[in-house]
C-alpha cells in the first residue's frame, strides 16, 4: 500500500468501518458463482433511499444486534445526524506503518460523507454523496469527479459500516439477517456472529462481543484483479464514552490477514451543523476551500 490516503481506506463510518481502498483493482465477491456475463443492474448496490422488502429474519440475531445498540448508546446513538471525526490515518506495508496522515471526516447520514487528508503539506479531499463523488488534490492542483469503481467502492463501504448494522440501512437494500454462532474471541472470551445478506449474495459477518455486547469485528470478501477472493477484515477497539455514545475509537484493518492500516480517532463531534457547501462540487480547483 503506498502512502498516499487516495489509494487507502476512507476513515469512516461511525463505527467505522473502514471505506474501501478507493482506486484498488478490486471487486465484490459474491459468494456463490455467477455467470461469466453478469447484469451489470443486478450487481449495483440498492440505494439506501429504496422502499423496505419483506424478509424474514433471524430473531436470535435481531435480539444480539438489538442488544449491540443498546450498548452503544440506543436512543441516543440512533438520535445522531452528523458527525465530525478528527484523527490520524496510517497504512501498513508488510507489517510496518508507514507515513501517517491527518484527517478530518464530516459525515450526514446516511450518504454523505467528505475526508480531507493532510501530509507533506499536501491536502486532498475525498467527498461522496449518494451516487455521485469528487476528488480534490492540492499538490496537482487538481479537481476531477470519481470514477465508478471509487463511487462503487464508497457504496460497498456503506453495505459493510456498523452504521448499516446498527441503523437498519441493511433492511432498505433488501439484505436478510441470520445468526451463525458463537466464535472465539481471545482467552474466555466468545463473540457472537451475525450475518447480512444481500440480494446479490455478498455477505458481512459482524462479530458482537457476547458479554459486553459491543462490535468486534467485521468480515467480509473482495475479489482482486486476478480473480481470487481477499477476506478483509475491521477490527474495533478502544471503545470510548462521549455524550452518552459508546465507540471504538482505534479501527485496524486487515487484508489476507496482514494489517493495511489503522484509524485513530482523536475526537468526534455528534450532531455539529455540517453545511451543504461541504459536499457541493467546487467549480474548479481555485475555488476549493
Amino acid at each position: 500500500m503506498t502512502n498516499n490516503p487516495t489509494n487507502a481506506p476512507r476513515p469512516r463510518r461511525l463505527f467505522l468501518s473502514l471505506l474501501l481502498c478507493a482506486g484498488l483493482p478490486f471487486t465484490v465477491a459474491a459468494q456463490q458463482s455467477v455467470p461469466a456475463k453478469p447484469d451489470a443492474q443486478a450487481t449495483k448496490p440498492t440505494a439506501l433511499t429504496d422502499a423496505p422488502l419483506k424478509v424474514v429474519n433471524d430473531a436470535k440475531a435481531e435480539q444480539i444486534v438489538a442488544r449491540a445498540v443498546a450498548a452503544v448508546g440506543g436512543n441516543t446513538y440512533l438520535a445522531v445526524r452528523a458527525t465530525i471525526g478528527r484523527g490520524v490515518f496510517t497504512p501498513f506495508a508488510k507489517g510496518a506503518s508507514q507515513l501517517p496522515s491527518a484527517f478530518t471526516d464530516y459525515m450526514v447520514f446516511p450518504d454523505r460523507e467528505r475526508t480531507e487528508f493532510r501530509a507533506n503539506n499536501n491536502r486532498i479531499i475525498q467527498t461522496n454523496t449518494g451516487q455521485t463523488g469528487w476528488l480534490y488534490d492540492a499538490s496537482t492542483r487538481s479537481l476531477k469527479d470519481q470514477p465508478p469503481a471509487d463511487i462503487e467502492n464508497f457504496q460497498l463501504s456503506l453495505r459493510t459500516s456498523l452504521d448499516s448494522l446498527l441503523r437498519g440501512w441493511w433492511r432498505t437494500a433488501g439484505a436478510t439477517l441470520s445468526y451463525v454462532g458463537r466464535r472465539e474471541a481471545g482467552l474466555a472470551r466468545r463473540n457472537e456472529t451475525v450475518r447480512l445478506t444481500y440480494p446479490d449474495s455478498f455477505t458481512i459477518d459482524f462479530e458482537i462481543g457476547a458479554k459486553d455486547n459491543l462490535p468486534a469485528k467485521a468480515l467480509y470478501k473482495r475479489k482482486n484483479s486476478e480473480g481470487a477472493e481477499v477476506q478483509e477484515e475491521d477490527r474495533y477497539a478502544r471503545y470510548l464514552t462521549i455524550a452518552g455514545i459508546t465507540l471504538p475509537f482505534v479501527v485496524d484493518h486487515y487484508r489476507a490477514g496482514d494489517q493495511a492500516s489503522r484509524i485513530a480517532y482523536d475526537a468526534i463531534e455528534f450532531n455539529t451543523p455540517v453545511p451543504d457547501t461541504l459536499f457541493a462540487r467546487p467549480a474548479n480547483f481555485k475555488a476549493v476551500k
